[in-house]
């Protein structure tokens, strides 16, 4: 069983950054991959990027590419989600995930976390 914790959400201003962390229990997360995934109000969840721990391959959503970075310290047992230049429509709750469940990255994943708000102002 694998427990994940977000934080690192608020309130930014566009044009900010905030680093998101994503704190896991057990001691295999270094052997799973890791994703990072968001809601916003009146929205589908929708995918965001992802960590293979095999290899250390990354992958991002289109509207994420050269503004966010995902990261991982397996020492620490934590993700991270870098995200710069924010806009008003990142405004959304954050969520971790861990170990696909299928092969895509933005597909299905097993454990998941409660959530972190993240607010953009124009």
């Amino acid at each position: 069983q694998v427990q994940l914790v977000e934080s690192g959400g608020g309130l930014v201003q566009a044009g900010g950054s905030l680093r998101l962390s994503c704190a896991a229990s057990g001691p295999t997360f270094s052997r799973k991959t890791v994703a990072w995934f968001r809601r916003a109000p009146g929205k589908e969840r929708e995918f965001v990027a992802a960590h293979f721990w095999s290899g250390g391959a990354t992958y991002y959503a289109d509207f994420v590419k050269g503004r966010f970075a995902i990261s991982r310290d397996n020492a620490k047992n934590t993700a991270y989600l870098e995200m710069n230049s924010l806009k008003s429509e990142d405004t959304a709750v954050y969520y971790c995930a861990a170990e696909r469940i299928q092969d895509s990255p933005s597909g299905a994943y097993r454990y998941w976390g409660q959530g972190t708000q993240v607010t953009v102002s124009s």
